[in-house]
Protein backbone atom coordinates (compact mmCIF):
# COMPACT_ATOMS: atom_id res chain seq x y z
CA UNK A 1 0.00 0.00 0.00
CA UNK A 2 2.93 2.35 0.66
CA UNK A 3 3.93 2.19 -3.03
CA UNK A 4 0.34 2.93 -4.06
CA UNK A 5 0.20 5.95 -1.77
CA UNK A 6 3.48 7.24 -3.17
CA UNK A 7 2.02 6.80 -6.65
CA UNK A 8 -1.11 8.69 -5.57
CA UNK A 9 1.02 11.59 -4.30
CA UNK A 10 2.83 11.68 -7.64
CA UNK A 11 -0.47 11.70 -9.55
CA UNK A 12 -1.79 14.55 -7.40
CA UNK A 13 1.38 16.63 -7.74
CA UNK A 14 1.17 16.26 -11.52
CA UNK A 15 -2.36 17.64 -11.51
CA UNK A 16 -4.20 14.33 -11.59
CA UNK A 17 -7.39 13.21 -9.87
CA UNK A 18 -7.40 10.48 -7.23
CA UNK A 19 -10.52 8.90 -5.74
CA UNK A 20 -9.99 8.67 -1.99
CA UNK A 21 -11.83 6.71 0.69
CA UNK A 22 -13.19 8.53 3.71
CA UNK A 23 -15.44 7.43 6.54
CA UNK A 24 -18.36 9.22 4.84
CA UNK A 25 -18.22 8.67 1.06
CA UNK A 26 -15.46 8.39 -1.55
CA UNK A 27 -14.06 11.73 -2.67
CA UNK A 28 -12.70 12.92 -6.02
CA UNK A 29 -9.51 14.60 -4.89
CA UNK A 30 -7.15 17.11 -6.44
CA UNK A 31 -4.28 19.14 -5.02
CA UNK A 32 -6.13 22.10 -3.51
CA UNK A 33 -3.29 24.44 -4.50
CA UNK A 34 -3.53 23.57 -8.21
CA UNK A 35 -6.20 25.58 -10.10
CA UNK A 36 -6.03 23.39 -13.22
CA UNK A 37 -6.43 20.20 -11.21
CA UNK A 38 -9.36 21.63 -9.25
CA UNK A 39 -10.96 22.71 -12.53
CA UNK A 40 -10.76 19.07 -13.66
CA UNK A 41 -12.93 18.06 -10.69
CA UNK A 42 -15.70 20.37 -11.88
CA UNK A 43 -15.36 19.17 -15.48
CA UNK A 44 -15.42 15.47 -14.58
CA UNK A 45 -18.37 15.80 -12.23
CA UNK A 46 -20.33 18.31 -14.30
CA UNK A 47 -20.43 20.43 -11.14
CA UNK A 48 -21.40 24.13 -11.24
CA UNK A 49 -18.27 26.27 -10.88
CA UNK A 50 -19.80 28.34 -8.08
CA UNK A 51 -20.50 25.27 -5.89
CA UNK A 52 -17.66 25.25 -3.31
CA UNK A 53 -15.46 22.29 -2.44
CA UNK A 54 -14.26 21.02 0.94
CA UNK A 55 -10.52 20.98 1.64
CA UNK A 56 -9.35 17.84 3.47
CA UNK A 57 -6.35 18.15 5.80
CA UNK A 58 -4.06 15.71 7.62
CA UNK A 59 -4.71 17.30 11.01
CA UNK A 60 -6.02 20.30 12.88
CA UNK A 61 -2.47 21.68 13.03
CA UNK A 62 -2.76 22.44 9.28
CA UNK A 63 -5.78 24.74 9.64
CA UNK A 64 -3.73 27.92 10.03
CA UNK A 65 -2.49 27.49 6.44
CA UNK A 66 -6.05 27.53 5.08
CA UNK A 67 -8.09 29.75 7.44
CA UNK A 68 -7.43 33.44 8.06
CA UNK A 69 -8.92 33.01 11.52
CA UNK A 70 -10.51 30.24 13.56
CA UNK A 71 -13.63 31.23 15.49
CA UNK A 72 -14.05 29.65 18.93
CA UNK A 73 -16.91 27.51 17.64
CA UNK A 74 -14.72 26.07 14.86
CA UNK A 75 -11.84 25.42 17.25
CA UNK A 76 -14.16 23.61 19.65
CA UNK A 77 -15.69 21.47 16.93
CA UNK A 78 -12.26 20.60 15.55
CA UNK A 79 -11.04 19.59 19.00
CA UNK A 80 -14.00 17.30 19.67
CA UNK A 81 -14.90 15.99 16.20
CA UNK A 82 -11.68 15.65 14.18
CA UNK A 83 -10.70 13.35 12.67
CA UNK A 84 -14.32 12.75 11.79
CA UNK A 85 -17.31 13.52 9.59
CA UNK A 86 -17.61 17.23 10.29
CA UNK A 87 -16.72 20.24 8.12
CA UNK A 88 -16.32 23.78 9.45
CA UNK A 89 -16.87 26.85 7.28
CA UNK A 90 -14.36 29.59 8.16
CA UNK A 91 -12.83 32.67 6.54
CA UNK A 92 -10.32 31.62 3.92
CA UNK A 93 -6.61 32.34 4.07
CA UNK A 94 -4.85 34.00 1.11
CA UNK A 95 -3.52 30.59 0.10
CA UNK A 96 -6.98 29.28 -0.82
CA UNK A 97 -7.72 29.61 -4.53
CA UNK A 98 -11.02 30.90 -5.91
CA UNK A 99 -11.63 27.62 -7.77
CA UNK A 100 -12.04 25.83 -4.43
CA UNK A 101 -14.44 28.32 -2.86
CA UNK A 102 -16.54 29.29 -5.86
CA UNK A 103 -15.25 32.85 -5.35
CA UNK A 104 -16.51 33.07 -1.76
CA UNK A 105 -14.45 34.49 1.08
CA UNK A 106 -15.00 31.32 3.11
CA UNK A 107 -13.70 27.77 2.88
CA UNK A 108 -14.87 24.41 4.23
CA UNK A 109 -12.22 22.40 6.09
CA UNK A 110 -12.24 18.92 7.55
CA UNK A 111 -9.90 16.17 8.78
CA UNK A 112 -11.28 12.82 7.58
CA UNK A 113 -11.23 9.73 9.79
CA UNK A 114 -9.84 7.21 7.32
CA UNK A 115 -6.28 5.94 7.89
CA UNK A 116 -5.49 5.52 4.19
CA UNK A 117 -6.44 9.07 3.28
CA UNK A 118 -4.82 10.54 6.40
CA UNK A 119 -1.59 8.80 5.37
CA UNK A 120 -1.96 10.18 1.84
CA UNK A 121 -2.52 13.72 3.19
CA UNK A 122 0.53 13.46 5.44
CA UNK A 123 2.68 12.37 2.50
CA UNK A 124 1.29 15.11 0.26
CA UNK A 125 1.87 17.78 2.87
CA UNK A 126 -0.93 20.00 1.60
CA UNK A 127 -4.68 19.88 1.22
CA UNK A 128 -7.02 17.92 -1.01
CA UNK A 129 -10.10 19.52 -2.54
CA UNK A 130 -12.55 16.64 -2.72
CA UNK A 131 -16.29 16.48 -3.38
CA UNK A 132 -17.96 13.09 -3.73
CA UNK A 133 -16.52 10.94 -6.52
CA UNK A 134 -19.60 10.75 -8.76
CA UNK A 135 -21.44 12.78 -11.36
CA UNK A 136 -22.99 15.91 -9.92
CA UNK A 137 -26.42 15.38 -8.39
CA UNK A 138 -26.27 11.58 -8.57
CA UNK A 139 -26.02 9.03 -5.75
CA UNK A 140 -22.78 9.33 -3.78
CA UNK A 141 -20.27 6.43 -3.88
CA UNK A 142 -19.48 4.39 -0.78
CA UNK A 143 -17.21 1.78 -2.39
CA UNK A 144 -14.36 1.91 -4.88
CA UNK A 145 -16.52 -0.05 -7.33
CA UNK A 146 -19.15 2.72 -7.22
CA UNK A 147 -16.46 5.22 -8.25
CA UNK A 148 -15.30 3.05 -11.12
CA UNK A 149 -18.88 2.59 -12.30
CA UNK A 150 -19.56 6.34 -12.24
CA UNK A 151 -16.32 7.88 -13.44
CA UNK A 152 -14.35 5.15 -15.21
CA UNK A 153 -11.21 6.45 -16.88
CA UNK A 154 -12.04 10.07 -15.99
CA UNK A 155 -10.29 9.51 -12.65
CA UNK A 156 -6.54 8.79 -12.79
CA UNK A 157 -6.35 6.53 -9.74
CA UNK A 158 -8.79 4.94 -7.30
CA UNK A 159 -7.56 4.11 -3.79
CA UNK A 160 -9.65 1.23 -2.45
CA UNK A 161 -10.15 1.66 1.28
CA UNK A 162 -13.16 -0.64 1.56
CA UNK A 163 -16.79 0.34 2.15
CA UNK A 164 -17.33 3.68 3.90
CA UNK A 165 -18.40 3.00 7.50
CA UNK A 166 -20.60 6.11 7.96
CA UNK A 167 -22.15 6.26 4.50
CA UNK A 168 -23.50 9.83 4.44
CA UNK A 169 -21.51 12.99 3.93
CA UNK A 170 -19.99 15.14 6.65
CA UNK A 171 -21.99 17.58 8.72
CA UNK A 172 -21.25 21.16 7.63
CA UNK A 173 -21.30 23.92 10.24
CA UNK A 174 -20.95 27.58 9.26
CA UNK A 175 -18.75 29.05 11.98
CA UNK A 176 -18.55 32.51 10.40
CA UNK A 177 -21.92 33.44 11.90
CA UNK A 178 -23.10 33.62 15.50
CA UNK A 179 -24.78 31.42 16.53
CA UNK A 180 -23.26 28.88 14.11
CA UNK A 181 -25.53 27.29 11.51
CA UNK A 182 -25.74 23.66 10.43
CA UNK A 183 -25.77 23.90 6.64
CA UNK A 184 -25.90 20.14 6.07
CA UNK A 185 -26.73 17.38 8.52
CA UNK A 186 -24.35 14.45 8.35
CA UNK A 187 -22.29 11.86 10.18
CA UNK A 188 -21.96 14.00 13.32
CA UNK A 189 -25.56 14.46 14.43
CA UNK A 190 -27.21 17.83 14.94
CA UNK A 191 -27.62 16.97 18.61
CA UNK A 192 -23.92 16.15 18.97
CA UNK A 193 -22.96 19.49 17.40
CA UNK A 194 -25.26 21.35 19.79
CA UNK A 195 -23.83 19.44 22.76
CA UNK A 196 -20.22 20.16 21.76
CA UNK A 197 -20.91 23.87 21.32
CA UNK A 198 -23.13 23.99 24.41
CA UNK A 199 -25.27 26.65 22.86
CA UNK A 200 -28.00 27.36 20.32
CA UNK A 201 -27.67 26.70 16.61
CA UNK A 202 -29.54 28.66 13.99
CA UNK A 203 -31.23 26.85 11.10
CA UNK A 204 -29.57 27.41 7.74
CA UNK A 205 -31.05 30.19 5.67
CA UNK A 206 -30.27 32.04 2.47
CA UNK A 207 -28.97 30.64 -0.84
CA UNK A 208 -26.85 27.51 -1.24
CA UNK A 209 -23.34 28.19 0.03
CA UNK A 210 -21.97 24.74 0.80
CA UNK A 211 -21.89 21.26 -0.70
CA UNK A 212 -25.20 19.39 -0.60
CA UNK A 213 -27.44 22.42 -0.03
CA UNK A 214 -29.26 22.25 -3.36
CA UNK A 215 -32.90 21.13 -3.25
CA UNK A 216 -32.37 18.19 -5.63
CA UNK A 217 -29.33 15.99 -5.07
CA UNK A 218 -28.21 12.39 -4.31
CA UNK A 219 -30.71 11.13 -6.91
CA UNK A 220 -30.93 7.69 -8.56
CA UNK A 221 -32.56 7.07 -11.92
CA UNK A 222 -35.49 5.35 -10.21
CA UNK A 223 -38.29 7.49 -8.86
CA UNK A 224 -37.99 7.89 -5.07
CA UNK A 225 -41.14 7.98 -2.96
CA UNK A 226 -41.16 8.55 0.80
CA UNK A 227 -43.21 6.79 3.46
CA UNK A 228 -43.55 7.39 7.19
CA UNK A 229 -44.17 3.77 8.18
CA UNK A 230 -43.65 0.25 6.79
CA UNK A 231 -47.35 -0.22 6.00
CA UNK A 232 -47.46 2.94 3.92
CA UNK A 233 -44.23 1.94 2.20
CA UNK A 234 -45.63 -1.45 1.20
CA UNK A 235 -48.76 0.17 -0.22
CA UNK A 236 -46.75 2.64 -2.28
CA UNK A 237 -44.50 -0.14 -3.55
CA UNK A 238 -47.52 -2.26 -4.50
CA UNK A 239 -49.02 0.67 -6.39
CA UNK A 240 -45.75 1.04 -8.29
CA UNK A 241 -45.99 -2.50 -9.65
CA UNK A 242 -43.81 -5.58 -9.54
CA UNK A 243 -40.52 -3.67 -9.58
CA UNK A 244 -41.28 -1.34 -6.67
CA UNK A 245 -38.69 -1.68 -3.90
CA UNK A 246 -38.80 -0.68 -0.23
CA UNK A 247 -35.59 0.41 1.53
CA UNK A 248 -34.77 1.52 5.04
CA UNK A 249 -34.02 0.31 8.56
CA UNK A 250 -35.80 2.39 11.18
CA UNK A 251 -34.51 0.12 13.95
CA UNK A 252 -30.86 0.82 13.17
CA UNK A 253 -30.20 4.30 11.78
CA UNK A 254 -26.42 3.76 11.64
CA UNK A 255 -27.01 0.81 9.32
CA UNK A 256 -29.58 2.82 7.35
CA UNK A 257 -27.08 5.64 6.79
CA UNK A 258 -24.25 3.25 5.94
CA UNK A 259 -26.27 1.38 3.31
CA UNK A 260 -28.56 4.12 1.98
CA UNK A 261 -26.58 4.94 -1.15
CA UNK A 262 -25.78 1.28 -1.84
CA UNK A 263 -29.51 0.50 -1.69
CA UNK A 264 -30.35 3.32 -4.10
CA UNK A 265 -27.65 2.15 -6.49
CA UNK A 266 -28.83 -1.45 -6.25
CA UNK A 267 -32.33 -0.34 -7.23
CA UNK A 268 -30.95 1.25 -10.39
CA UNK A 269 -28.83 -1.84 -11.10
CA UNK A 270 -31.99 -3.97 -10.90
CA UNK A 271 -33.84 -1.61 -13.23
CA UNK A 272 -36.44 -0.70 -10.61
CA UNK A 273 -38.75 2.11 -11.66
CA UNK A 274 -39.63 3.10 -8.10
CA UNK A 275 -37.93 3.03 -4.70
CA UNK A 276 -39.98 3.63 -1.58
CA UNK A 277 -37.82 4.84 1.30
CA UNK A 278 -38.86 4.84 4.94
CA UNK A 279 -38.47 8.28 6.51
CA UNK A 280 -36.73 8.08 9.89
CA UNK A 281 -37.65 10.38 12.76
CA UNK A 282 -35.91 13.80 12.82
CA UNK A 283 -33.38 12.86 15.47
CA UNK A 284 -29.81 11.59 15.51
CA UNK A 285 -28.69 10.27 12.13
CA UNK A 286 -32.31 10.61 11.05
CA UNK A 287 -31.63 14.29 10.26
CA UNK A 288 -29.01 13.35 7.65
CA UNK A 289 -30.99 10.44 6.21
CA UNK A 290 -34.14 12.56 5.86
CA UNK A 291 -32.14 15.31 4.16
CA UNK A 292 -30.69 12.90 1.60
CA UNK A 293 -34.04 11.23 0.95
CA UNK A 294 -35.93 14.49 0.46
CA UNK A 295 -33.31 15.68 -2.03
CA UNK A 296 -33.17 12.29 -3.76
CA UNK A 297 -36.96 12.38 -4.17
CA UNK A 298 -36.80 15.90 -5.59
CA UNK A 299 -34.17 14.98 -8.16
CA UNK A 300 -35.01 11.37 -8.95
CA UNK A 301 -36.59 9.77 -11.97
CA UNK A 302 -35.64 9.64 -15.67
CA UNK A 303 -33.14 12.30 -16.71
Amino acid sequence: MSDQLDHAVDVLRRGGLVAIPTETVYGLAADADNPAAVARIFAVKGRPADHPLIVHLAGADRVADWASSLPPSAATLAEHCWPGPLTVIVRRAPRVIDAVTGGRDTVGLRVPAHPLTLDLLARLGGGLAAPSANRFGAVSPTTAAHVADDLGDAVDLILDGGPCPVGVESTIVDCTVEPPQILRSGGITDEQVAAVLDGPLDPADGPSRAAGMLTAHYAPRARVLLADDPGGARRLAADAGSDGLVIGDLGNLARYARLLYAWLRAADDRGASTVVALMPPPEGLGHAIRDRLLKAAAGSGPR
